[in-house]
């Protein structure tokens, strides 16, 4: 059977033949109706026309075909990876039996208080943090009703790695009461049939190992974690869930307006407050709403799915791009059973259609992902009834709206905003390379990893979280903590979110915070505390020009929004006047220099934390700054040097212009360009400009050269700044190498050295032809021969290769500014790794650039920090061996020149260097590494694999601002 892609391929290939038919003609031996073929004998002039508009759409459609043919075939090949496989199912079956069959076997309890734990064993905790510590209602265990499976495993999109089976265990109506919906009674019930659960299945020797955590991080759903015996304890989990009977609660009960927890419980104040005044608890109530509902919403996608064959696939697919991009785990996460009802709801909308396959349904997802934004247009997979709540409804009370099949439900209730906002960006960014046939679209998809610390230009995180007790009472979210049940870290975190966003404005693209991972501990332990979570994380997408601007210009004197901003500001706001008259609310910001300015963000996030939300300095790990004190420490100054290179560059931009006006030559200057790194901002340490204390010297009467006084210090070495002066082409030229080399040193031998603002200008003179004629010569019998030599190469190298790759780092560094810190930082390790001599400071530049040019599945760095941790990236993960790197410096290379380098590549393998690196200019031979590296590369990724678990660790805990 020939698969779909390739007939249709054949169809394309015949769509684009010449529309000149061939002659058709009868042959006199042949019989009846048989037809012969032959060419046809086409004039010049149709051999070689240009082809027509709509042929040279049929050729584009063709090479767009073969592009997603290929992504399609490699989606194929990983979901056969990440798909569980029979034996991995057998497994799974079999323990979900035996764990069925434990679960059904122990007997009743006797009825107690639900504050009164001594029916429980000392071998077992209450997964639960009891605070209120009483309760009204009674409690006792009894076998469950049913056990049933739910969630991806039954539905067939459940995936490895981390492959989790869901269980379903009803707990009895005789236990429960229909007003359990308040004040927690339902949700610490269902923690103690849990604890009942864990104390009954601790003895069994079937299984494993036993442990407790939460349901996407909400402690109101805590869960029992059981693994299998044996070797297979790793293959897998069965996630057990304690559920309400079907229909126990009415829905209505948990409309997003209505009050759940009292606050006269909570508080254990006494108030006057009734329940119409009380404030509503959506969050609250959308937890026990997500017990009540998993039956009903596996029947729905299993319905849908029925109906798409490729319905899991696409889900599978979908699930592997969220956890490459760490979004699929955690509090407030777009986990898989979102991701599932997702694609439904494309379904049951026809925006897809049943008949496609994973690859157009992944594709459709992203596509809507990144055009819809759920923040304020929400979507609902029920049809409108006036027994659900409506959007609108759903908006006021959560930040974030996806309402499931039955109306009632916010699917994403514990999402914030910020994290939708990341996953727009991401898919955005996703479709932007998809069809880019210069990207390798399958590893940027679906196979690279995009950590907070490689994705954000800077990162900071609040450490000591006890703090946000604290920030609650001073932004007065009493409600709000009670709705979250006591949780203050997931209380402060959207206020906290929604402050930065508002301090940090414009100088930001993205706002993105880690999601508080699922807490697992053991069933013998007490449930963790709030406090006892990782740090939260935080990460910046900058705008680099904006970021580093010292000063916030607020509204006029006389403005209505002044008060609103000398309130988000303090004491900071003052009035300024501006040279354009006006007088504004404006703030400034320390900072002279552009290290002092990249910070400006840090300034800004630790002023309004403290200010608003009661959060000291100390308790914010700001890591942003570390690659600017690693430069300043080896500098031992406070500067990073990118002060001192611009200066460079000033003084050459104005000897160039001196040198462009210079009159009685005997041949115009051509072109005057550096030839130095310090020219493209690149050079680790910039020289630095030097003044001379002429009393140390003594003039040489011929040369008029300074000469060292006998028994004064040796002058200070001064580096020079190579500059290249082409020279006009004329017939003056001789074609003669050592004619040439007189005439260039009519105005010195080999350069000539100018003393400027204190720095020191080697100009060389060049004539474009030089490197072809010395590759010229004349044989015995009088014909000229053009042969390669190495002074040649050296000689073009130095006047063509190099001032032409100064020039154009230099245009990156204007469109990046942080690209010139990046590739000191980058040479400075190379440096320390003792591979300076192997990776030139010009390969070490288009590695660097590289990253800038072809950042996917990234945006180019904002920050010295995520540039040089791509980096370190680059050179352990990249196919040396298979692939070329290809820089395509000024966007110059076509898609047909992506397709020849990468052919030549293959067919001339052996003989080209280890590290292989083409750009516009050298497709074939790779200058830049021709002599260098030739040891092999993975001594690089094992040096890399030594730094980056050392840099990383220390960048994500032990940074903290001032320390050194």
């Amino acid at each position: 059977m020939i698969p779909s892609d390739f007939s249709h391929e054949k169809e394309a290939d015949k769509e684009y033949e010449a529309p000149i038919k061939a002659k058709r003609s009868k042959p006199e031996d042949a019989g009846g109706d048989e037809l012969v073929y032959h060419p046809v004998k086409l004039s010049r002039s149709d051999l070689y026309r240009p082809p027509t508009a709509e042929e040279l759409n049929q050729l584009k459609e063709a090479e767009s075909l073969f592009h997603c043919s290929l992504l399609k075939m490699q989606m194929e090949e990983l979901l056969k990876e990440v798909v569980l496989s029979e034996r991995r199912k057998g497994q799974i079956d079999l323990f979900i039996h035996t764990v069925t069959k434990l679960l059904q076997t122990f007997s009743n309890s006797q009825e107690v208080e639900i504050s009164d734990l001594s029916w429980l064993s000392g071998a077992v905790q209450v997964p639960f943090i009891m605070v209120p510590k009483t309760t009204k209602g009674k409690f006792h265990m009894a076998p469950p009703a049913s056990v049933d499976l739910i969630g991806s495993y039954p539905l067939g999109t459940c995936t490895k790695p981390h492959v989790m089976v869901d269980l379903a265990v009803t707990i009895p109506a005789d236990i429960l009461h229909p007003k359990d919906a308040l004040n927690q009674r339902y949700a610490r019930k269902r923690a103690l049939y849990l604890a009942g659960l864990a104390e009954h299945l601790i003895s069994s020797s079937d299984i494993g190992t036993m442990h407790y955590s939460c349901l996407h991080g909400n402690r109101l759903r805590p869960v029992l974690l059981l693994r299998p015996p044996g070797k297979e304890s790793s293959n897998f989990t069965v996630r057990v869930h304690a559920c309400p009977p079907p229909g126990f609660f009415k829905p209505s009960r948990f409309h997003p307006q209505r009050n759940n927890i009292r606050t006269e419980w909570y508080t254990g104040l006494q108030t006057s407050q009734s329940e119409s005044t009380e404030p509503p608890t959506p969050h609250y109530n959308s937890s026990i709403l997500g017990d009540l509902l998993p039956r009903a919403h596996l029947q729905f996608l299993s319905a849908v799915s029925s109906q798409c064959p490729a319905f899991t696939d696409g889900v599978a697919l979908l699930k592997v791009w969220l956890r490459q991009r760490e979004l699929d785990q955690g509090t407030g996460c777009f986990n898989g059973f979102l991701a599932s009802m997702l694609m439904a709801y494309l379904l049951t909308t026809h925006r897809i259609s049943n008949t496609m396959t994973a690859y157009q349904l992944l594709r459709n997802s992203l596509n809507f992902l990144a055009s819809t934004d759920l923040t304020v247009n929400g979507i609902s997979l029920s049809k409108d009834s006036d027994s659900t709540p409506s959007l609108s409804e759903f908006h006021s009370a959560f930040q974030v709206v996806f309402v499931d099949p039955s109306g009632h439900l916010n699917m994403c209730a514990d999402m914030t905003a910020c994290t939708y906002k990341q996953l727009q960006h991401e898919a955005s960014v996703s479709m932007q390379f998809w069809d880019n046939p210069t990207v390798d679209g399958f590893h940027s998809l679906l196979m690279t990893p995009k950590t907070m610390i490689r994705t954000s230009d800077h990162v900071f995180q609040l450490c000591e979280l006890v703090k946000l007790q604290s920030s609650c009472k001073k932004l007065n979210l009493l409600s709000e903590l009670m709705d979250y049940s006591g949780n203050y870290v997931h209380t402060a975190l959207p206020y906290i979110l929604s402050l930065l966003q508002q301090g940090l404005g414009q100088r930001i693209h993205l706002l993105t915070h880690s999601l508080p991972p699922d807490p697992e501990w053991s069933v013998e332990s007490e449930a963790p505390k709030y406090k006892d979570q990782p740090p939260l994380s935080f990460g910046l997408l900058l705008r680099p020009e904006l970021a580093v601007s010292v000063l916030e210009r607020g509204p006029s004197a006389d403005s209505p929004k002044a008060a609103e901003f000398r309130q988000l500001w303090g004491s900071r706001s003052e009035l300024r006047r501006f040279q354009d008259g006006a007088i504004t609310e404006a703030v400034l910001w320390d900072g002279e220099k552009i290290c002092q300015k990249r910070l400006v963000p840090r300034q800004i996030i630790t002023h309004l934390l403290l200010l608003h939300a009661d959060i000291p300095e100390s308790c914010v790990r700001y890591v942003g700054a570390i690659v600017d004190d690693v430069i300043k420490m080896e500098r031992k100054v406070p500067s990073t040097g990118e002060e001192e290179g611009l200066l460079v560059v000033q003084s050459f931009d104005d000897l160039s212009r001196k040198l462009w006006k210079l009159e009685g030559l005997p041949l115009s200057i051509t072109s005057v360009q550096g030839a130095h790194p310090a020219l493209r901002y690149t050079q680790v340490f910039p020289p630095l400009p030097l003044k001379l204390d002429y009393s140390f010297f003594d003039r040489d009467k011929i040369s008029r050269s300074l000469m060292p006084k006998e028994g004064k210090p040796c002058p200070a070495y001064i580096t020079p700044i190579t500059v290249i002066c082409h020279m006009e082409g004329s017939g003056k030229w001789p074609h003669d190498p050592l004619a040439i080399r007189h005439i260039r040193a009519a105005p010195c031998s080999t350069h000539l050295d100018v003393w400027k603002d204190g720095l020191l200008f080697r100009i060389q003179v060049a004539y474009h032809r030089e490197p072809q004629v010395l590759r010229e010569s004349v044989s015995l019998g009088g014909l000229q021969v053009v042969r390669d030599n190495e002074e040649a190469q050296a000689l073009e190298m130095a006047t063509i290769h190099k001032p032409l790759l100064t020039s154009t780092l230099h245009g990156i560094q204007q469109q990046h500014t942080c690209f010139g810190a990046v590739c000191r930082l980058a040479k400075r390790w190379l440096g320390a790794q003792l591979f300076s001599s192997d990776i030139t400071e010009d390969t070490a530049d288009l590695l660097v650039a590289s990253l800038f040019l072809q950042p996917a599945p990234f945006t180019p760095p904002g920050s010295p920090q995520v540039g040089f941790l791509r980096f370190l990236h680059l050179l352990s993960s990249f196919d040396w061996r298979n692939s070329p790197l290809i820089v395509n410096l000024n966007n110059q290379l076509s898609v047909a020149d992506y397709t020849e380098i990468k052919n030549d590549f293959m067919a001339s393998r052996e003989s080209l260097p280890v590290m292989f690196i083409a750009t516009p200019k050298d497709k074939k031979i790779s200058v830049w590494t021709k002599r260098a590296p030739s040891v092999q590369l993975h001594v690089l990724g094992r040096a890399q694999s030594h730094s980056f678990p050392i840099l990383e660790p220390f960048l994500r805990a032990h940074w903290s601002p001032g320390s050194h």
